[in-house]
């Protein structure tokens, strides 16, 4: 049964109690539908609220662009919800510093021969170390979102930070480098809620966005072409170069590194082999595509670094999950060691490790480096290159 939307729109759903003195709301906007809603029941709850929208990329590129977040069609989009619910509304122009804190890292990330997750980079940068700080300069009691991600208080009175009720639209992958200090401040009121309920309301309240379609791709990334960007910040990038299998022999030429990932197994165009192969490695210092068979891609461990801990005092089991769509697996940490019960595959340097005790982030970490499960023996293949 669907909560009903005054039980929704109110203070406790913001996870705020009553005040003698009127309560404040900033709400991050990013002309999407979750992020109208979020403003909408803000609005109802009586406090003042404040729209606010980070211009991060382009946009004279991204004018037309619907469903990208933070750039052209989408600001004009929270501008009109901001003007329907009849809150106030700012745009804050960010492109410089998003250029150069996810874009700019991304590009290098794919060229330092990793798998870079830019959505994770923007979360613990722009929108919430900077988000946070223009949301307190404006004297807000939270900084509210459209994540689906809950808030939940522990027994020690301290926010958690737990999986969505709606598997299929959890976020907390992307959130697990948010800080204790960070999760006491923010809101994610949606993170009970199915994403259906989510556009139900937004028709209610007769949001122009409603019908509103979700973004797909990456927000800087046009039609998912991400060799396009990489290749702009580096000329260099479609250098043509070897591929090599595991004994370092040459099977045949690469297209640029940037158009290879760990586990990729299409595009490599090698004939007359034994088996087929896949990606298990790039090697940027020798411009060299690495393959194997597919239980070469096993890793038994990963050494991580970074680690952002919000899981108190755990110890013992937990699950880990390293892509976002993803089952988490049984694992256990060892100091910066992530140790898998079972060999896990397609884990790649530069992706997150998101550590989990149940519905409970229990924090995470870059993957630096992986231990393969086994040593494969390299079979003799027929394929002899032009």
């Amino acid at each position: 049964m669907n909560a009903p939307l005054d039980d929704i729109a109110s203070l406790a759903g913001f996870q705020l109690s009553g005040s003698a003195e009127p309560r404040k709301i900033v709400v991050a906007m990013s002309g999407g539908v979750d992020s109208s809603v979020v403003a909408a029941l803000a609005a109802r709850t009586g406090a003042e609220v404040i729209g606010v929208t980070l211009q991060l990329y382009d946009h004279g590129a991204a004018i037309g662009r619907t469903g990208s977040c933070c750039a052209g069609q989408d600001i004009r989009d929270a501008r009109a919800v901001a003007e329907r619910i009849g809150i106030a509304h700012y745009v804050f122009d960010y492109e410089s510093r998003f250029r150069d804190s996810v874009m700019k890292d991304f590009a290098d990330e794919y060229m330092a021969g990793r798998t870079p997750i830019p959505c994770v980079k923007c979360n613990m940068g722009v929108k919430f170390t900077d988000l946070f700080a223009l949301a307190r300069d404006l004297g807000a009691d939270c900084l509210a979102t459209g994540h689906y991600v809950r808030r939940v208080a522990g027994t020690d009175g301290l926010a958690q930070l737990h999986r969505a009720a709606d598997p299929a639209r959890d976020q907390s992958y992307f959130l697990f480098a948010t800080t204790a200090e960070q999760l006491d401040y923010l809101r994610f009121p949606l993170g009970a809620l199915p994403k259906n309920r989510v556009r139900e309301i937004a028709a209610e309240i007769g949001l122009p966005v409603a019908l509103k379609p979700d973004s797909q791709d990456i927000c800087f990334v046009p039609d998912g072409d991400y060799a396009s960007v990489v290749r702009a910040l580096h000329p260099e990038a479609e250098l043509r170069g070897e591929i090599v299998n595991m004994e370092g022999r040459v099977l045949g030429q690469h297209k640029g590194l940037i158009h290879y990932t760990v586990g990729q197994r299409k595009g490599l165009e090698l004939g007359g082999l034994a088996e087929p192969l896949y990606v298990v490695k790039l090697d940027p210092e020798k411009h060299r595509v690495i393959v194997g068979p597919k239980r070469a891609l096993a890793v038994s461990k990963a050494r991580l670094m970074d680690i952002n801990w919000l899981g108190g005092g755990h110890v013992g089991q937990l699950h880990a999950k390293v892509r976002s769509l993803a089952k988490p697996v049984a694992a256990r940490l060892e100091n910066d060691r992530l140790c898998f019960e079972t060999p896990e595959y397609g884990v790649a340097p530069g992706q997150a490790a998101v550590l989990y005790d149940g519905d409970r982030v229990l924090g995470g970490g870059w993957i630096a480096e992986t231990v393969r499960a086994v040593e494969p023996v390299t079979p003799s293949y027929s394929h002899n290159p032009a």
